[in-house]
């Protein structure tokens, strides 16, 4: 059997009754007609083409829309993932955007012993430790907060300092990690598993000699890197994996955070990553609504059929995506909300991105503040500690 094979079958792709739902709701394929989830697989099960050598395996956003609608739980996300590490290792390079910067410096983190000076944003009122029961995975917020400092509305070390300040007034020392690297989750999606299994494996060695029982993840795909892709390889981890949205849900559940009244009207924006991949939904609404007169008004498009923000491991940065992240922000003014909240440093730059530009409809219709969930709760705890997220 060839790679392909295996991947037919280990998706589930035999059970596609080619009924086009996924076509229907695929965000992709509404803006291109020539784009067809199911005609990928049904080429692949028929062996009209290599379709490792099918451009339309680096358009798909891998949103997981379509496996939400399939009556047959086909695994299309997962198909592509294995298509495109197919073609890799053909040769085939994908081209993505920043000429391959992100990319790049994670196959340099992947590299054995690399000296890193990454924790230059823990400011001296921040507590954080070497060993402990709570590891704070920061992700590629040091890295991005460099590469995307010309976006000064994007605040990325702010969102681990605000984490930090969270654990802190719940008063837990994290671990955060000077020696931690990227999760790889570009490098997987993008097709490069060597250099994936590089960067979870230093990852993985660094939390077991931590001793955390717990890890935290401000990033939504980091953490359906290591709930899902780790493990798959890895097996069983011997801690417990959460968002941070998760971990302050228990937080106010247990009375050890309490939050500041904030008059404020808020819309919610759900990450594929968080959502439709791990179906972590209700936590980030449980906390905004936690917070006394925080007024949450939901956008048309939510929950399981949230639209994308367009761009998926830096590959599909186009005019479509443009258009799909502009119609995001046009549908967040549409609530009357103040601000948009999201829980992905990624969607946050890639939305802002759109509204950078400029537009083909007036600024104000699709111009709306964007706070990360994570800056958003240090800034409402009640206690006199400092802000982190302004």
């Amino acid at each position: 059997m060839t790679a392909v094979d295996d991947l037919i079958r280990d998706i589930g792709a035999h059970y596609c009754i080619e009924c086009g739902k996924c076509t229907t709701v695929c965000p992709i394929a509404n803006a291109n007609p020539d784009f067809a989830p199911r005609l990928i697989v049904v080429k692949a099960m028929a062996g009209i083409a290599n379709v490792a050598l099918e451009p339309d395996i680096w358009r798909c956003m891998t949103c997981e829309t379509c496996s939400e609608m399939c009556p047959y739980n086909v695994l299309y996300s997962e198909f592509i993932k294995g298509l495109r590490a197919e073609a890799v290792s053909t040769g085939i390079v994908p081209v993505c955007s920043q000429h391959d910067l992100m990319q790049t410096m994670m196959r340099m983190m992947a590299t054995p012993g690399l000296q890193q000076n990454r924790l230059g944003w823990v400011t001296p009122d921040l507590k954080i430790a070497d060993k402990g029961e709570v590891f704070y995975f920061t992700g590629c917020l040091p890295q991005m907060s460099t590469i995307f400092r010309d976006q000064e509305d994007v605040n990325l070390l702010g969102i681990a300092q605000s984490a930090v300040a969270i654990f802190n007034r719940a008063g837990i020392t994290p671990v955060v990690s000077n020696q931690e690297v990227c999760c790889g989750h570009d490098l997987n999606w993008t097709g490069d598993e060597v250099n994936f299994e590089k960067l979870m494996r230093i990852n993985l060695d660094l939390i077991k000699n931590s001793g955390a029982a717990k890890v935290v993840f401000t990033c939504a795909e980091c953490l359906r890197t290591f709930e899902i892709d780790y493990q798959d390889i890895a097996g069983d981890l011997d801690c417990e994996l959460l968002h941070i949205s998760e971990f302050v849900d228990d937080l106010v559940a247990e009375g050890k955070i309490t939050f500041d009244g904030v008059e404020e009207k808020v819309t919610y924006h759900d990450p594929c990553r968080l959502g439709r991949h791990l179906g972590i939904y209700d936590a980030p609404r449980n906390v905004i609504g936690a917070i006394e007169g925080m007024d949450l008004i939901e956008m048309e498009r939510t929950r399981e059929k949230s639209a994308c923000c367009g761009v998926s491991a830096w590959l599909t940065c186009d005019s479509i995506a443009k258009e799909m992240q502009l119609a995001r922000m046009v549908e967040a003014v549409g609530t009357g909300s103040d601000k948009l909240i999201t829980t992905c440093p990624k969607c946050q730059i890639h939305l802002r991105c759109a509204i950078s530009e400029e537009m083909p409809i007036e600024r104000e219709k699709a111009d709306i503040p964007i706070e990360d969930f994570t800056i958003l709760v240090a800034n409402s705890i009640k206690t006199g500690g400092e802000s982190h997220g302004k």
